[in-house]
């Protein structure tokens, strides 16, 4: 008598629960990757209604639909020719950044004197405005890409020369002892004791100065340049072409982001360990 109550009972029972429908907007958000690109959608979407509801003139502020026309008013080709432009001037600035700042860090993480001497010095051509130094390094050294690498480059030399020699610093004295005392060269302290221990300070200052690099080569576009991002700016805004200045602004925006992505993946790809835990 009771066995048919009791099968309905389990057959109930075993039915799978069913889950109340969640937010869409949790779940968007609940990826980190998706995060971002959410907020730079409200961004723009606020943007172009607040253009709308102010009444907002386009030469003062254009609505993002306007400044796409502003991408449409010019050739692809002209595009690729200043971004190339710019991002060439970047990379060689960076790069020879690196490479003075890395050497140049290593003797300073090693000589207190030789630190004492250069750094205050550092710190005068860090302090230095470099766009009222710019018109003389132009004067010097012509109008090719040379004044506009040198310039790049200042701007992103110190926080190398800073985050590495940090680095290269923090090592706990502990370690350095063990290596002397087992008589390790200078070179295998460097490579397998200084450099790994300074490895996160080392790509906290390439990123920082990869996006410098991008402000350097247009801050030398402004001076002199006939190509390039900034120029592109600099031309449109004389002749009052608001949506094309905005344009190029955005490309500026997205290169800096592109660059500073790779360093972040390079990172991630070769020295997963240096990165904190939860972004493994």
């Amino acid at each position: 008598m009771n066995s048919q109550p009791s099968s309905a009972a389990s057959s109930s029972s075993a039915q799978p629960e069913k889950k109340p429908a969640g937010n869409p907007m949790k779940a968007i958000l609940a990826l980190p990757i998706l995060r971002p690109i959410a907020t730079f959608a409200a961004i723009l979407v606020i943007w172009e209604l607040s253009t709308i509801v102010f009444e907002i003139p386009s030469f003062l502020l254009p609505a993002p639909t306007r400044i796409l026309t502003g991408f449409d008013a010019v050739e692809f080709s002209r595009w690729i020719e200043h971004i190339w432009a710019t991002l060439r001037v970047a990379l060689y600035g960076y790069i020879t950044a690196i490479v003075i700042a890395l050497p140049l860090a290593i003797v300073l993480s090693r000589s207190k004197v030789v630190s004492d001497c250069l750094y205050p010095l550092l710190v005068v051509i860090q302090s230095t405005p470099v766009v009222a130094v710019a018109p003389i390094i132009i004067v010097v050294l012509g109008s090719g890409d040379a004044p506009r690498i040198v310039i790049t480059f200042l701007i992103t030399f110190f926080p190398l020369v800073v985050s590495m020699t940090t680095g290269l610093m923090a090592t706990p004295p502990e370690l350095i002892e063990l290596s002397r005392s087992l008589r390790a060269p200078v070179s295998r302290e460097l490579s397998q004791i200084r450099i790994p221990y300074a490895i996160p300070y080392i790509f906290s200052g390439l990123k920082i100065s990869i996006t410098l690099s991008i402000i350097g080569a247009v801050v030398a576009e402004f001076v002199a340049a006939e190509k390039g991002i900034g120029y592109f700016i600099q031309f449109s805004t004389s002749y009052f072409k608001i949506p094309q200045a905005w344009a190029g602004l955005f490309l500026l925006v997205l290169i800096s982001l592109l660059l500073f992505q790779i360093i972040s993946a390079i990172q991630k790809q070769f020295f997963p360990w240096s990165l904190p835990k939860d972004n493994n």
